[in-house]
């Protein structure tokens, strides 16, 4: 029989009993304390001597390391215990597929914001304002949107934007671009903003705003009109401008009386007469009225500076202006103007290339064909282009530009191509339309009208190589020892096809080869003494001008 140490006495049992049954009653009431009957079988146990057995040993909690701990409160265990039922420390992680998650158990984490700079807020606005006024047109919307942002010390960043993406776009944007700021400006946008626009931002350089000065002084009196003291103000920004750094010391010349000296006052007034003389030429392409107006204008050292002028608004203007400068380029280099005013007015655009880059993109292709077309017109030789060079500085655009006319003039088929460079002319060669001449001459000459014949030369649409129509007309009456060509001169003068100084073109150039002439036409100078005397009385000629008898009649005498 075992020993009855292992047992509990009767006695045991009936307390064990009874604490069992209060532990049970007490444990619905949140004020039982939960150590009761962990502290009675302790104290049972330590009275009988009882083992840690049996039904005792689950309601005492023990270690990993044997020892004995009390269960904390909440049941969450002491220290080597399991913890709590729900305790959601240590291992145990929230399941997001689970039907009873709820987002806020899970545990809060700080993340970091970063400061927002205003200023990058309004770029970013600025450039979606852009584009929705670049895409809609409608300059009111983008006047109150930028009313809406505020932040007007910001507004030089809205400006160089605006013009910087206007650039990148086609000629639409960057003329909507000129609208809203003209909207703009002085109700929303102050003259400062746009000084900031262009100085502070690097938009503008030093030389683009002498430029700006510049326009601005020549058009003065226009502006005096609507504002009488255009002069005064202007003269005291210039100062301003330059105390600022935004304008170069070199804009300024000041005179005794410490106010800018602008520009000359007769050359100013000759560019004036000039660009209203040329936008006539524009309108009505009347070759010989602009003539008449430059002769009035009693300036031809001027001359280059014309040549300037036109080529400067031919290349801002369509293909149509481009070909009637070249057209008068022609016409003009017979008329009144000589290769030396040729070469300057050509040296004077190529100075300013860059400048001119500024307005007119593809300016200096445009003046390479310019100026291959005055050579192939005639205007200039190639030497020519070689001396144009000489007087510009090395590796400079306007260099640049006189090689890329070379080059042009070299290629194969040169002459048709550069003829119709700007899309119109007749496509001719100089020899081809020499050809066309003699023809028609002929055709005249055997029983032609002279109306027809007239007609002929206008169609041939080279009015500035008219001269060559005297040339060969004079050459075949010797030839033919008929008159008859004498009446088409006739017509062709009434009719103001052919100029007095087209006529004297071409008498020179019969008076020049009248040697060679000779060796064909014994009688050449006989009969060129009498065209001559026939021109003047007829008023194609000027009587200053001499035959050839007369001079050389004179060469003796002053050869003694």
């Amino acid at each position: 029989m075992a020993s009855g140490e292992g047992f509990l006495t009767d006695e045991q049992r009936e307390v064990l009993k009874t604490a069992t049954l209060n532990v049970e009653s007490l444990s619905s009431s949140p004020k039982s304390p939960p150590s009761l009957l962990s502290e009675h079988l302790l104290k049972v146990s330590a009275a009988g001597k009882a083992p840690t057995a049996g039904i005792a040993v689950r309601h005492i909690r023990r270690s990993h390391s044997g020892k004995f701990g009390r269960v904390k409160k909440d049941g969450a265990g002491g220290k080597g215990t399991w913890g709590k039922l729900l305790d959601t420390d240590g291992e145990s992680q929230i399941d997001r597929n689970d039907p009873n998650y709820d987002s806020g158990e899970e545990p809060y984490q700080l993340v970091g914001a970063t400061i927002s700079d205003p200023l990058d807020d309004y770029k970013k606005a600025v450039v979606s304002l852009i584009e929705e006024y670049f895409s809609t047109g409608d300059v009111e919307v983008a006047s109150s949107d930028l009313r809406e942002l505020g932040s007007t010390d910001y507004h030089p960043y809205f400006i160089k934007r605006l013009v910087s993406r206007a650039m990148d776009r086609h000629d639409r944007e960057k003329e909507m671009a000129s609208v809203l700021l003209s909207a703009l400006y002085a109700d929303v946008i102050s003259p400062a903003h746009i000084r900031d626009e262009a100085a502070e931002e690097g938009l503008i350089s030093s030389s683009q705003m002498a430029k700006g000065f510049a326009r601005l002084a020549e058009s003065l009196d226009d502006l005096a009109l609507d504002i009488p003291s255009a002069k005064t103000l202007f003269q005291s920004l210039v100062p301003k401008a330059i105390s600022e750094g935004w304008l170069d010391t070199s804009f300024t010349n000041s005179g005794e009386d410490g106010k800018v000296c602008i520009e000359d006052e007769k050359l100013r007034r000759y560019k004036e007469e000039a660009v209203t003389i040329i936008h006539e030429y524009f309108l009505s392409y009347d070759i010989p009225e602009l003539i008449r107006g430059l002769e009035d204008l009693g300036a031809p050292s001027y001359n280059s500076i014309f040549l300037k002028k036109l080529i400067t608004l031919a290349m801002d203007r369509k293909n149509r202006e481009k070909e009637m400068a070249s057209v008068l380029l022609s016409a003009l280099h017979i008329e009144i103007f000589s290769t030396e005013d040729m070469v300057n007015g050509f040296v004077m655009l190529l100075e300013s290339a860059e400048d001119t880059a500024l307005d007119i993109l593809d300016a200096s292709n445009e003046l390479a064909l310019f100026l291959a077309r005055a050579v192939i017109d005639d205007v200039l030789a190639p030497l020519n282009l070689e001396e144009i060079g000489s007087k510009l500085p090395p590796n400079c655009s306007g260099s640049e530009t006189v090689h890329m006319a070379q080059s042009l003039i070299a290629a194969r088929h040169a002459g048709e191509r550069i003829l119709r460079c700007w899309g119109g002319g007749t496509g001719w060669a100089v020899e081809d339309a020499k050809d066309k001449i003699q023809k028609l001459l002929e055709e005249y000459e055997s029983g032609g009208v002279v109306s027809e014949a007239c007609q002929c030369i206008r169609d041939i649409g080279m009015p500035f190589f008219n001269h060559e129509v005297v040339k060969k007309a004079l050459v075949m009456a010797m030839e033919k020892k008929n008159d008859r060509m004498l009446d088409l001169l006739q017509e062709c003068f009434s009719e103001g096809l052919i100029t007095i100084n087209q006529m004297t073109k071409g008498f020179t150039r019969i008076k020049d080869g009248l040697d060679d002439l000779a060796l064909d036409i014994p009688n050449a100078k006989d009969k060129y003494d009498f065209y001559v005397e026939y021109a003047q009385n007829k008023g194609w000629l000027l009587p200053s001008f001499e035959s050839s008898v007369a001079e050389a009649s004179a060469a003796p005498a002053s050869a003694t």
